[in-house]
């Protein structure tokens, strides 16, 4: 499964320092390395689901989905403590660049993943 998911997190890890480098442009450092938090959010994420639904072992259409369901919300739990920690511990993020590049990297693994699938 990993082989599958590697081109995405890839993606995911170029829109990141894209996205650093023109918040850190726009911004200074604090916006570089709140695009940086925002993109790494979205791969550890990834990173998540991957592990778990790697591990599930599915012998009928039931198996299938409750492993997929659970490599969701292992995904979900994981974006939204780790949202919370960096805007709770980092003091100098920048909001915008955060959850914007979080978004680019959670939309560009959904579209990556859909057209893997073709």
């Amino acid at each position: 499964m990993w082989l599958r998911f590697r081109p995405v997190v890839g993606l995911q890890a170029l829109l990141t320092a894209v996205a650093a480098l023109l918040a850190g442009w726009l911004a200074g450092y604090h916006g570089a390395v709140s695009a940086g938090l925002g993109g790494a959010v979205g791969i550890v994420s990834i990173l998540g689901f991957v592990a778990v639904a790697s591990r599930a072992r599915s012998r009928s259409a039931g198996e299938a989905l409750h492993g997929a369901l659970r490599a969701e919300a292992v995904k979900i739990v994981l974006m939204v403590a780790l949202l919370w920690l960096v805007l709770a511990i980092y003091k100098g993020v920048l909001a915008v660049a955060l959850i914007g590049t979080f978004l680019v990297t959670v939309a560009a693994s959904t579209l990556a993943v859909t057209w893997t699938k073709a």
